[in-house]
């Protein structure tokens, strides 16, 4: 029984080990966090796309090209700041920027899987989808509140993927829930010492 779960969702559960490792390198700021990002979104196209998480799926492709804008900007970043690109707090007018386009995301992905899409689940798909694209650009420019919106983006995640009987990914969401404030704690005692 348990080698039949295992050969039906190996794509599902080496995402999710891929997941941990890209999570674990984004607390400890290293660049090669986005090598691990890419391979794990490859990865849950698939996974998302069998269980018709539309937005989700489509997320993954936005994963996709973050980790390599990630990989550039981390990487020229570390060229001209001694060798790492510093974590930033965001400002008011980038905080309302930022939330005017999330607020956008939102009800474009919920209008298209409402009227276009067998979505069981539209608007919080929409709602993680929509936070999740802003936190991910947010860690690209190593803006430290991309932590908090992570908490509540994998703790609603992680609620949905069980009702989805997505149990490896809900797992890997709930640990993603405690790491994110981990990460946030980390970051915050480095932004400290700078």
């Amino acid at each position: 029984m348990l080698f039949n779960y295992l050969q039906t969702n190996w794509i599902e559960i080496t995402g999710t080990i891929l997941s941990l490792i890209y999570l674990y390198l984004s607390i400890k700021q290293k660049i090669s966090l986005w090598i691990f990002g890419f391979l794990c979104s490859a990865l849950y196209v698939v996974v998302f796309w069998r269980s018709k998480f539309y937005a989700d799926m489509s997320l993954q492709f936005y994963y996709l090209a973050v980790s390599v804008y990630g990989w550039i900007n981390w990487k020229n970043g570390a060229h001209t700041n001694l060798n790492e690109i510093k974590i930033e707090k965001t400002n008011l007018k980038k905080a309302v920027y930022l939330l005017l386009t999330s607020v956008l995301i939102y009800f474009l992905y919920y209008f298209i899987l409402k009227n276009y899409t067998d979505s069981p689940l539209p608007k919080a798909d929409s709602f993680t989808t929509a936070l999740s694209i802003v936190a991910t650009w947010m860690l690209a420019r190593k803006l430290i509140e991309n932590w908090l919106l992570w908490i509540l983006i994998d703790a609603v995640s992680s609620g949905l993927y069980f009702y989805k009987q997505l149990f490896p990914t809900a797992i890997l969401f709930g640990i993603y829930t405690i790491m994110a404030l981990v990460g946030y704690l980390q970051w915050r005692k480095s932004i400290s010492k700078t």
